[in-house]
């Protein structure tokens, strides 16, 4: 019997294990469906694309097919190990504007602003550039600039001025997102630091923590209106870890609303369609799937520094021995070194557009490659109004969910794209790329009228990772935990993780998944939440 026992040691989970067991009067049980992190990719920042391809560390979803996609079905990678999606992300630390946190408070969401998360935020960081009125040293999460980043990155950012944005030295200070410049990442000393080397790294030799790998969630045990425990799939057997406080389900906006709905906890009709005995009719368990769609522009680049110049059998060889006997040279790099906000149209109060700078022609999620030597600059709107569900294919715990985004279904989303597409060309038109500049490979120069445009993103956009609110927390009937992130009308069970979210943030959302299971930590523990500072 534990005290707590938590479900997925992904970007939540392991941060709720380090803090809940901090305690050692407290008994904490991590359950992963992965293994170990053992595998020595997930720790060189270039090897991402090794991981994202490969089923030994990833879940390897699918989406249903997309009516506004082509007709296409989308891969969706997510983390099946410890640290679960930290583990094999682009690392990139990004927490989003001021104004997503202070929206979710003005929803109803109490303690959410972005003054009342930021304490948080800096609670599990320790950034490399220091402490300030925006950012924390001392925490476990080492955050860092990239050492030697590619020489086409001081090219971008110049080109990025040239075209009218400013330069932003912080992308975290939740007011200056707007502009272009480096994104900072999560390494230390050149690998990657994600919540398993950070959190559960700082909890090892606690006695009272037990991590149980391999071990699948299949359904949350309810007695009398309670959560008791947990039943898990485990070397062929069935198990059951049975908590006396609480059950927290931190397995992401994927397997957290799967696992509630294979437990009877979800829509009712949704639930009985597969034979599961219905023991909470929560309508809003599934719905308001959100995530953030890219597209690219990619060119030529005659100078010969991309990192697509190591892409031969030799220089693979070269890039890897340097890695391995000194942590340093191309891989070391997580590859988004830099990027860019931007907004669709004036007005806005905060940029609408993500980009991402890569020295390199990958596409298809790094698993193939144009030919040829170049960059590309991959856009997605930050706050799409497209919203989709998650379901269950079956009854079968072991069966992957049904997984639909309705990416595009809001016409608006695509326009934004388009405009991202026309931005991102003025980029490359710039000066500063005179020399690194060569052809438009994609969407190449034909793709000019906005029609084709729209075409072209039909065809080719793609998930960038940032899936989020499928259980959303509110306090209206469609809501499926409260500001406290209780499941409503469940006692001792809570989700903590990106589901939570009423709506994503404009970013990535590794860094406020774990700034979620930071205050959710305090909340369980009963914890006064930090004082917030003073406006400047």
């Amino acid at each position: 019997m534990y005290d707590y026992v938590i479900v997925g040691a992904g970007s939540a989970g392991c941060v709720l294990a380090h803090r809940l067991s901090a305690d050692p009067a407290v008994k904490v049980a991590l359950l992963e469906a992965g293994g170990k992190d053992w595998n020595p990719f997930i720790h060189m920042p270039t090897g991402m694309k090794v991981l994202v391809g490969g089923k030994s560390v990833n879940w390897h979803f699918e989406t249903e097919p997309q009516a506004h996609l082509d007709g296409r079905r989308l891969f969706w990678p997510r983390g099946k190990v410890l640290g679960g999606s930290s583990a094999i992300n682009g690392m990139v630390y990004i927490r989003g504007h001021r104004s997503d946190y202070d929206n979710w408070a003005q929803a109803g969401c109490r303690g959410w602003s972005w003054d009342e998360v930021l304490p948080y935020f800096m609670r599990s960081e320790h950034n490399e550039r220091g402490a300030d009125a925006s950012h924390g040293q001392g925490g476990p999460l080492n955050v860092q600039d990239f050492a030697e980043p590619n020489p086409l990155v001081d090219v971008f950012i110049k080109a990025g001025k040239q075209a009218g944005l400013p330069h932003t030295a912080d992308f975290n200070d939740g007011d200056h997102l707007h502009g272009v410049g480096v994104y900072q990442r999560t390494c230390k000393n050149n690998r990657r630091w994600s919540t398993a080397r950070a959190f559960l790294g700082a909890s090892e030799g606690r006695t009272n923590l037990t991590v149980i790998t391999r071990a699948q969630a299949t359904k949350v045990l309810v007695e009398g209106g309670r959560a008791t425990g947990v039943e898990i799939a485990r070397g062929g057997r069935r198990e059951v870890v049975r908590a006396s406080r609480e059950v927290i389900l931190s397995g992401g906006a994927v397997n957290s609303p799967q696992l509630l709905l294979l437990s009877g906890i979800g829509p009712g009709q949704e639930i009985r369609r597969h034979g599961i005995p219905v023991v909470l009719d929560l309508p809003g368990v599934g719905r308001n799937l959100q995530d953030h769609l890219g597209i690219g522009l990619y060119y030529d680049c005659p100078a010969g520094v991309s990192y697509d110049e190591l892409l031969t059998p030799w220089g693979q060889i070269r890039t890897l021995a340097k890695y391995v006997f000194t942590k340093k040279g191309a891989g070391a790099s997580h590859g988004f070194e830099s990027g860019v906000y931007a907004s669709s149209r004036p007005g806005l109060e905060a940029p609408d557009l993500q980009g991402f700078f890569l020295s390199s022609l990958a596409v298809d999620h790094g698993r193939q490659h144009l030919g040829g030597k170049g960059s590309q600059l991959d856009f997605y709107p930050v706050r799409p109004a497209s919203r989709g569900f998650l379901g269950l294919h079956s009854a079968d715990p072991l069966a992957a969910p049904l997984i639909q985004p309705n990416y595009l279904e809001a016409p608006e989303d695509l326009e934004v794209m388009v405009e991202s597409i026309l931005i991102g060309r003025e980029i490359f038109a710039a000066r500063a790329f005179d020399g690194y500049r060569g052809r438009e490979v994609r969407p190449g120069p034909d793709c000019s009228s906005r029609e084709a445009i729209r075409r072209y993103i039909r065809a080719k956009a793609e998930t960038a990772y940032h899936p989020v609110g499928t259980a959303r927390m509110g306090t209206d009937p469609m809501a499926v935990v409260s500001p406290e992130l209780k499941v409503h009308g469940i006692e001792g069970l809570r989700v903590v993780d990106a589901s939570i979210m009423p709506n994503v943030v404009s970013g990535n959302t590794n860094a406020p998944t774990i700034m979620i299971a930071e205050k959710a930590a305090d909340m369980i523990l009963g914890r006064a939440a930090p004082a917030v500072r003073a406006a400047a």
